[in-house]
């Protein structure tokens, strides 16, 4: 998606400007090793990138990567890839919705760090479970072929 875009936050709008660069190359890689992934997952569907869900009434978001379950269409994994000059939606006001709404796994992928902050959902809220950088792999009990370095996914 090379245009901005706008999303509803709690009855809302909140326009957002157009992805860099390395945003979008960090949502294709991202991508192509889920999809890879979930490929033999028939519970599972991977949405195209930014696809509009509806997770409460008035809040329509565009998560870089949604998964979601066949049956129902639910979103179980989301990924938000951190806007490096206006991070204040991804990393509070929308994690923010993924924990009212129980959201059972989060991954912050911030490029300002080549990190990732990973999330399970509890009965507390979103509980952090690990920060993955340098060498660590990105892997998910629920996405058994799911094994992805940080230097591949951040082009290190």
């Amino acid at each position: 998606m090379s245009n901005g875009y706008e999303e509803i936050v709690r009855g809302e709008s909140l326009l957002r400007r157009a992805p860099g660069r390395r945003h979008e190359l960090i949502c294709e890689r991202l991508h192509e090793r889920v999809s890879l992934s979930a490929a033999g997952i028939v519970s599972t569907r991977l949405l195209p990138p930014r696809t509009v869900i509806e997770l409460c009434p008035g809040t329509l978001l565009r998560p870089d990567l949604t998964l979601v379950t066949a049956a129902t269409g639910k979103a179980w994994l989301i990924a938000e890839i951190v806007d490096t000059v206006d991070h204040h939606p991804d990393t509070v006001m929308k994690k923010a919705i993924y924990e009212d709404v129980r959201l059972p796994r989060l991954w912050m992928v911030d490029p300002r760090y080549d990190n990732v902050e990973v999330y399970h959902g509890s009965p507390y809220g979103l509980a952090l479970q690990r920060i993955l950088a340098n060498r660590d792999l990105l892997t998910e009990t629920l996405l058994p072929e799911l094994s992805l370095a940080m230097a591949d996914l951040f082009g290190s």
